[in-house]
């Protein structure tokens, strides 16, 4: 079985679909797999949401789409964040808020543990440190955790002695699953923050036991124009053509 580990999706159209081309062209996945976030930021949330929903997936939920339904307060987002969740729940259907209150924070498929932000809280915490990797190991019971939020592909290490350490997720090296836990974050599809602005996504395969990241380059400038045209904050525009 192959699975697609995508996050942050964000509400880039544009590089969602490029992303599900490229899983395509690599022998498609039996499942995808989304670590939440699928709105927020990006100028065509409910496009997102409806092509999502029309694949074969699981998700959970992130904090742009709690926060985007009422179900979480806006007061620790940035301004330009703020400002775009005010006008995403503006954009969303019916049928859009129903989908993203079933979203669960957490859920568990095989090896795997998947939330948004981290174990310990899972719409909310950063996991960028080795400290807080380590602490969040004894927050869930599954071999493997992947995670997102941070936008920036990762992969935390904890060996059978306690001593925990990571590595940048790079596309150049495949990931063989082994005895050690890990957790693992797939980088963002529609907003990556590595300086590297290309989609990321990852795909588990569960005969070789081995996970690859792959980046996928989409039309940027099209993604900002239909920002521009819906007024969203420039800061979010411009970031994306840098990957910060």
């Amino acid at each position: 079985m192959r699975y697609a580990i995508i996050a942050d999706i964000h509400a880039n159209l544009a590089a969602f679909m490029a992303v599900l081309v490229d899983i395509e062209r690599r022998g498609e996945a039996d499942e995808v797999w989304c670590l939440g976030d699928i709105v927020g930021y990006g100028p065509e949330p409910h496009q997102c949401i409806e092509l999502l929903r029309q694949t074969n997936h699981i998700c959970v939920a992130g904090n742009h789409d709690l926060a985007a339904i009422g179900e979480v307060d806006t007061f620790e987002f940035n301004p330009d964040a703020a400002a775009a969740c005010q006008w995403t729940a503006r954009q969303l259907t019916t049928q859009d808020i129903a989908y993203l209150k079933k979203l669960p924070l957490v859920t568990e498929k095989g090896d795997f543990t998947l939330v948004h932000g981290s174990p310990r809280q899972p719409s909310w915490e950063y996991i960028l440190s080795i400290s807080a990797a380590k602490e969040n190991f004894a927050y869930f019971k599954s071999k493997f955790c992947l995670v997102s939020h941070s936008h920036v592909p990762l992969i935390f290490r904890y060996t059978k002695t306690g001593s925990c350490s990571f590595s940048q997720f790079s596309t150049n090296k495949e990931l063989a699953l082994g005895e050690e836990r890990l957790i693992i974050n797939p980088g963002a599809v529609g907003q990556p923050r590595d300086g590297d602005p290309r989609a990321s996504y990852a795909i588990y395969d569960s005969e070789t036991r081995k996970v690859n990241l792959y980046r996928v380059p989409y039309d940027i400038a099209a993604t900002q124009a239909k920002m521009v045209e819906q007024r969203l904050p420039i800061r979010l525009v411009a970031r994306l053509s840098h990957g910060v």
